[in-house]
Parts: C-alpha cells; sequence; structure tokens
C-alpha cells in the first residue's frame, strides 16, 4: 500500500456527492471503486466517475483496494467498517463513528491489533476555518480561555434531505449527526472532556418529507431532536453545547470562544474555510484573522488523504478513530445524564491531535 492509497466507497447516498466531487483533488488518493446496496444507484455512480461498481463482499475482498470510505448510514457504520478491517483495508468513516461507544470500541481496538488505519469524520476541523481559530487560542490572542459556548439549530433535515427518515433513528438526531463537529472542533481546542451534564427532549411536531419521490411522508421519530450539554474539559475550560432540529430562527451566536482577553467567534465547523473573527479586550470590535493553520481550499475527503499521508510517513493522523471514539462517548454520556439525572464522568481520554500548519492539499505533511 502507497500513495496513491486506492479508495472504494461503500454508500453512495446524498453524502456521497461532496466526496466524489473531492476525491480527484487529492493526489494521495485514487478511487478505484463503489458499491451499494442499491446496485443500480451503484452503477450509475460508477459509470459518472470511471470506476468500477462492486457488490459490498465484492469491494471487501478486493486485493485492489487499499483503504474504504465508509458512507453508510449509520446503524451499519460499524458492522461495514469491522468487515473492512477483517478484509486488511484500512478504513475511513462518515460520522457518527457508531451508535454508542460499546459498539464502536472494538472496532477501533481489532483496527490497532491489525495494525490499520481508522480515520472517521468529521474531518471538516482540518480546514482553515477551525485550525486558524485553535492557532489563535493557541497563541494567547484570547488570554487564558474561559469557556466556549455552540448553539446550533435547525427546523429538521426533512426540509431538504430527500430521504431523511435515518436522521430520526438511533444513531441520528441532531447530537449524533451534527454534535460531532462541534465536539470534536472542542477537543481539538481544549483536549478531551473529563465530566458531562446533559438534557435532551423532543417536541410532537410531524416530520413529513419535504422533497423527492417520497415528498409530504410522515417520518416516525424516535431520538431526541433538541439537545443541550455543560462540559467540563481537562484542562478546565467549560463547554456549553446546544444541538437542535426544533428550532426555526435564533439570533444566537453559532460558536464563540471567551477569554480573559478577547473572544473568539469561529466559523461553522460543518465548513472548512470561513473566516476567524477576533474581539480583542481593548478593542472589543470584530476583526478578521487571516487563514494561518490547516488545509487550504479543500473538502470532504481530506481526512482520507491526510491519513494516507500519514502513513507514508509514519505518522498520527489527525481525524483519528480514538478521537472519534471519545466524541462518541461524549454524546453517549450526554444521554445517559439527561436519563439519569445526574453528572457523567468520562472513561475515555484522548490525544489533542496536533496543530495543522498553513498548507494546500498537495503539500506533505
Amino acid at each position: 500500500m502507497g500513495i496513491p492509497l486506492t479508495v472504494g466507497i461503500i454508500g453512495v447516498g446524498k453524502i456521497s456527492e461532496q466526496y466524489l466531487a473531492n476525491l480527484p483533488t487529492f493526489p494521495q488518493l485514487r478511487l478505484v471503486a463503489v458499491a451499494d446496496l442499491d446496485s443500480a444507484r451503484a452503477q450509475k455512480v460508477a459509470e459518472q466517475h470511471g470506476v468500477r461498481a462492486l457488490t459490498v463482499d465484492e469491494l471487501l475482498s478486493d486485493p485492489d483496494v487499499d483503504a474504504v470510505l465508509n458512507l453508510t448510514i449509520p446503524v451499519a457504520h460499524v458492522e461495514i467498517g469491522t468487515r473492512a478491517l477483517l478484509a486488511g483495508k484500512h478504513v475511513f468513516a462518515e460520522k457518527p463513528l457508531g451508535l454508542n461507544a460499546a459498539e464502536a470500541t472494538p472496532m477501533i481496538e481489532l483496527a490497532e491489533e491489525l495494525g490499520l488505519r481508522f480515520g472517521s469524520a468529521p474531518d471538516t476541523v482540518l480546514g482553515t476555518g477551525v485550525q486558524t481559530a485553535r492557532r489563535a487560542i493557541d497563541s494567547g490572542l484570547i488570554g487564558d480561555p474561559i469557556a466556549a459556548q455552540v448553539f446550533w439549530s435547525s427546523p429538521g433535515h426533512e426540509a431538504w434531505h430527500p430521504a431523511p427518515a435515518f436522521y430520526y433513528q438511533e444513531g441520528g438526531g441532531p447530537l449524533l449527526d451534527m454534535g460531532p463537529y462541534y465536539l470534536t472542533s472542542l477537543v481539538h481546542f481544549f483536549g478531551p472532556v473529563v465530566r458531562v451534564t446533559g438534557l435532551t427532549s423532543r417536541s410532537n411536531r410531524m416530520r413529513t418529507v419535504g422533497s423527492g419521490a417520497s415528498a409530504g411522508t410522515e417520518i416516525p421519530v424516535s431520538v431526541d431532536t433538541h439537545v443541550t450539554a455543560l462540559l467540563e474539559h481537562a484542562d478546565g475550560v467549560s463547554s456549553t453545547v446546544t444541538v437542535s432540529f426544533e428550532i426555526w430562527k435564533t439570533r444566537s451566536p453559532l460558536f464563540e470562544v471567551y477569554g480573559t482577553a478577547g473572544t473568539l467567534a469561529v466559523p461553522d465547523p460543518n465548513q472548512f474555510s470561513e473566516p476567524v473573527e477576533l474581539a480583542r479586550s481593548e478593542t472589543r470590535e470584530w476583526e478578521s484573522l487571516p487563514d494561518s493553520a490547516g488545509y487550504m481550499s479543500t473538502g470532504r475527503g481530506i481526512g482520507l488523504a491526510d491519513l494516507a499521508e500519514a502513513i507514508r510517513h509514519d505518522l498520527p493522523h489527525r481525524a483519528s478513530g480514538r478521537l472519534a471514539l471519545h466524541v462518541l462517548e461524549i454524546m453517549d454520556a450526554i444521554q445517559i445524564s439527561s436519563a439519569q439525572r445526574e453528572t457523567i464522568a468520562i472513561a475515555s481520554t484522548v490525544e489533542r491531535p496536533g496543530l495543522l500548519p498553513l498548507r494546500g492539499v498537495t503539500e506533505q505533511v
């Protein structure tokens, strides 16, 4: 296995469109095959991108595939990831890593036992937005960080997604769907989380598909749709996180970090390269910071490209399975805390990923 790392995608639904558009821009990667339970959809995508359409079993057993990009729905993440590892493939998976930490832990341990790499979304945190914010924090532009606040909200993904039912099943909801972007960013900023208090709820609002062939179809809801959590990081910083599928409109800031010498407005970690803003204590006026860290002009798939470079140079990859597992345990704890009405300690820990210097996608690690 060398560079480029040959890639097979399993699951070519909506999110795959972004990966398929970006993979040709990464010299570290070469797409060779796709697979999907819908064979006609896989064939169509394969023809569009000049690769082979295979069954899942065929792709997993194919010796020409070095790494599996797992873009299946959350309930299948651990099954497909484990099968890919047993087939000798490196894996990069969409978030969440699994339905819960107990399910996902053996998969990460298996990867380590087999000497294979396991990476996980979100890789958006490797873009210039989050990485420039990280550098601003590390360099002391806001003094000592004290706290952070996240408030992400929408009325629900059914307004735009043509097949949104899985967002309201186990493995979905605003916490497991959107939470990883913000929680992963917070770990990049402040290191691991040590304890969590959470409160979750859901309304009785009817959800219906808003577009596509199933428009107007009612969607059963089996997950909580409004989640608030208070996190304590190992370094003493506290973070408040709210994610919701219940809010029609808000004026709350999306993501801010508060320090002894200023406030940092962090761009959306669901994007790669929006500007970072700083309000210094002396002026209390917003100013935009120039990009100073992270991959420039990139998109989904950069986490797998970073993994390929890390293999090449025998270095840790940044969007790691261990980081995703820690984030998954945090999300588990938020739900347990709400159900038990008590603060939950986080058992796992993780190394804070290293700051990523400013570079283009073709530059080596």
